[in-house]
């Protein structure tokens, strides 16, 4: 029987990413051209996870799958931004004194900006791919339940690569769609074979916030991630989220979808 978590795009939600003077990402360029509008302040959950982890775990969820942003902790290469791994352990370990499971994703759709667009076709950027796993791996330490490498791999290529609708934005590039999934199964492949992560990798399968969707994702294997606990802002917000804030706490948008998240 699969695990269903509640998953947490920090892009979509922290807020302070792709800002004047914040960490930039993949989507700063185009943001930049007025293409599309920036996460903002999104959800601020970057000063509030705890908040809707409480309320995860009053729901009685069973966890949730939280996404580590590259551009925070590493906003240049080499500059490491120790304080912001220390908050992501402050989350997690928050998350699981509640109960709660917590499969972190390493790598999501908005990588540093510093990789340039075309990251996952450029094999120098497996070494700093796979640096970036072995030091978020060594913060959090034994506080995360699971770990996936790349937050869904398959969205990541076609997107990115055939459809053009997120960073590098091509369309028809079938050769670089090819090199882009070799390179990501390569990558995960490699933090697979680190003791850290390798022992505590997790088969996820993920799926939008929607009654048909959910139906058809009965019977997977392993975890099911959900989009999303909270929709947050930006290019990479979910259509819909479980939680939204309504000036005071967080609340449930729908007692159906609950049900059937639970």
């Amino acid at each position: 029987m699969a695990t269903t978590l509640l998953a947490l795009d920090g892009y979509a939600v922290e807020g302070g990413l792709d800002g004047r003077g914040n960490p930039s990402t993949c989507y700063a360029p185009t943001i930049a051209l007025g293409r599309h509008e920036g996460p903002g302040e999104a959800a601020g959950l970057w000063a509030r996870y705890e908040e809707v982890l409480d309320a995860a775990a009053g729901l009685g969820l069973a966890g949730v799958a939280l996404g580590v942003e590259w551009a925070r902790v590493e906003p240049f290469p080499g500059q490491v931004d120790e304080a912001a791994l220390a908050r992501y352990r402050a989350a997690v370990e928050h998350a699981r004194s509640l109960g709660l499971r917590v499969t972190v994703r390493l790598l999501t759709s908005a990588w540093p900006s510093w990789l340039g667009p075309e990251a996952w076709i450029l094999p120098w950027v497996v070494p700093h791919a796979l640096a970036h796993a072995t030091r978020v791996a060594e913060a959090l330490g034994d506080a995360p339940t699971g770990w996936v490498v790349v937050a869904d791999p398959a969205g990541l290529v076609a997107g990115g690569y055939l459809e053009g609708t997120r960073p590098p934005w091509r369309r028809r590039a079938r050769t670089e769609a090819a090199l882009a999934r070799r390179q990501l199964a390569r990558i995960t492949e490699m933090v697979a074979a680190t003791t850290a992560i390798g022992a505590r990798l997790v088969e996820a399968r993920g799926v939008e916030l929607d009654r048909v969707a959910l139906a058809r994702a009965r019977g997977s294997r392993g975890e099911i991630h959900v989009r999303s606990l909270v929709a947050g802002a930006g290019p990479s917000a979910s259509a819909a989220g479980l939680l939204v804030h309504d000036g005071r706490a967080w609340r449930v948008e729908d007692e159906g979808l609950l049900a059937l998240v639970r």
